[in-house]
């Protein structure tokens, strides 16, 4: 029965205030892809530049890399209803500035970048926290088919987005593609007043902090290595993968000779594909599995992309972008679905957020590269040198091997021991050094080594700076793991983010204790 649940696409659809988020995420999707199209194809109206009409991408995108992890710790510890509405009503502030500005026809290229700019911050600032109130609304085994509907919803979005911009940018012109996009963002405020998110579990530990909190999700992604290699994948098939979605006004323009409206097609081609593909794209990864499904989409989208470099029919260049579309679904929605299944709750939004940061960073910064390539070389080379660059990517499957996040994994554990402290410092105390002695059985020492090593991962992902363990010169059976964390306050968050496959490894290092004995833990404040 679960197994049937977490393959269904339909299943999420179930529950109400998915099904409103979902739906209102639509809308507002599709008026960020009209608003997306209709700068892209200005830029290419006002300067004929195939540079800045990709830094029109980059300039949707690039807020992403700037500030995705800072909104995910927004996310993860402040009221996230406020946040949403707040960075949505600046948003529709902004977009309705610069219709305004296009209608009076006192728009440039530079005001054109700097709107667009601004809007994407406003992007940044609430997806985190969206993506995780919409992760809230369904139980964890409906969770990879949730963010797979809500990809569907994104690239049906740029699917009917750019085609219904075409006819509007060609019958009225770009202001109301504009005006159109601010009505979306109502839309979203609205279904967020009407289905909020739910409200941080009340907790006596003190409150993260917005540098703190950066580190550790930093910290987090560095030593998992799950999240490490998810993230790590996502960017070298974005960065290599920017260049189709970029260069797509110049290949309409230049290379197929279209108009607007012809523009609008090719991106509803790469949306159709993609919506296509999330229609069978759960049972066809629990089929084939994670990598298979990943490799073949990447062959495929180089496929794409060296036909879209070398083709002039336009129905031939069509078709491409279909299993192109098809292709970028299928890979982006199960790098997203691994990310998001293999982070605790503690660091939900911030581990969405980096694979934000990944994807939409790496695609900002290689939008801007290839479009440069495109501009000195010419549009061929740059779009198969990408082929080329994506097909490589493929060499990290065995240093950076892809799976989902276990249950134990996420699922929050209970300390082993109490704290046995005289009088508990301040939060903002330290460095905080802890010491966990084992005395063991000796002739199993190098078998409790390997097993006591596996918690360096752990305890530096959760918190500590530093990790050591040490062996007693008086006592070869006696063993001292020590750590350092930054407060005490760090290392009451640290003790309280362990999971429940985290105390399955403590539970193989006890098993080597010496018979009698137990762990004894110390804790030291640095004074100074």
């Amino acid at each position: 029965m679960t197994t049937a649940v977490s393959h269904s696409l339909w299943s999420p659809l179930r529950y109400p205030a998915f099904r409103g988020l979902w739906a209102s995420s639509g809308i507002y999707f599709v008026g960020n892809a009209m608003q997306a199209m209709a700068a892209s194809w200005l830029m290419v109206e006002m300067t004929g530049s195939s540079f800045l009409a990709a830094l029109v991408q980059t300039a949707v995108f690039l807020p992403m890399f700037l500030l995705s992890l800072p909104s995910g710790v927004l996310a993860d510890t402040t009221d996230r209803r406020r946040l949403i509405l707040g960075a949505l009503a600046v948003q529709a502030l902004i977009v309705v500035l610069l219709a305004l500005l296009v209608l009076a026809g006192w728009a440039g290229p530079g005001t054109l970048l700097f709107f667009t700019f601004a809007a994407g911050c406003c992007t940044a600032l609430f997806s985190p926290a969206w993506n995780s109130t919409v992760a809230d609304t369904v139980p964890r085994a409906d969770m990879p088919q949730a963010i797979t509907a809500m990809s569907m919803a994104w690239n049906s979005a740029r699917a009917i987005g750019p085609a219904l911009a075409g006819v509007v940018f060609a019958v009225l012109g770009a202001g109301w593609v504009f005006a159109i996009a601010v009505a979306s963002s109502l839309v979203m405020m609205q279904a967020i007043r009407r289905w909020p998110p739910s409200a941080h579990p009340h907790s006596r530990l003190p409150a993260e902090r917005l540098w703190g909190g950066t580190l550790s999700g930093l910290r987090f992604a560095r030593h998992s290595k799950i999240v490490l290699a998810q993230l790590l994948r996502t960017m070298a098939y974005s960065g290599s993968g920017a260049a189709l979605w970029a260069l797509l006004p110049v290949i309409g323009q230049r290379q197929l000779g279209l108009g607007a409206a012809g523009f609008g097609l090719l991106m509803a081609c790469l949306g159709t594909g993609a919506v296509a593909a999330g229609l069978v794209l759960g049972r066809v990864r629990a089929r084939i599995g994670l990598e298979a499904l990943v490799s073949a989409g990447c062959i495929v989208f180089a496929l794409v992309m060296a036909i879209a470099a070398l083709v002039r029919i336009p129905l031939v260049v069509y078709g491409a972008l279909v299993l192109g579309g098809a292709a970028w679904m299928a890979v982006m929605s199960t790098f997203n679905t691994a990310t998001q299944t293999s982070a605790p709750p503690w660091v939900r939004s911030r581990a969405a957020a980096l694979h934000t940061l990944s994807a939409l960073g790496s695609f900002a910064i290689g939008s801007a590269f290839w479009g440069a390539v495109s501009g000195f070389a010419g549009l061929p080379v740059a779009l198969c040198a990408a082929a080329v660059a994506m097909v490589a990517g493929l060499l990290l499957a065995r240093p950076f091997p892809l799976r989902m996040g276990e249950h134990q994994e996420v699922t929050p554990g209970t300390p082993w021991e109490e704290l046995f402290i005289v009088a508990e410092p301040n939060p903002d105390d330290g460095p905080v050094a802890v010491e966990i002695a084992y005395r063991i059985r000796a002739p199993e020492s190098q078998q409790f080594l390997e097993a006591v090593t596996q918690l360096r991962s752990p305890r530096r992902r959760d918190g500590a700076t530093f990790w050591r363990i040490y062996r007693d010169l008086a006592d070869p059976s006696r063993f001292v793991e020590r750590f350092i964390v930054t407060s005490w306050a760090d290392y009451l968050h640290q003790r309280a983010r362990a999971t429940l496959a985290d105390q399955e490894l403590e539970l193989r290092v006890r098993e080597f204790l010496a018979p009698g004995e137990s762990v004894t833990m110390q804790h030291y404040i640095a004074e100074r």
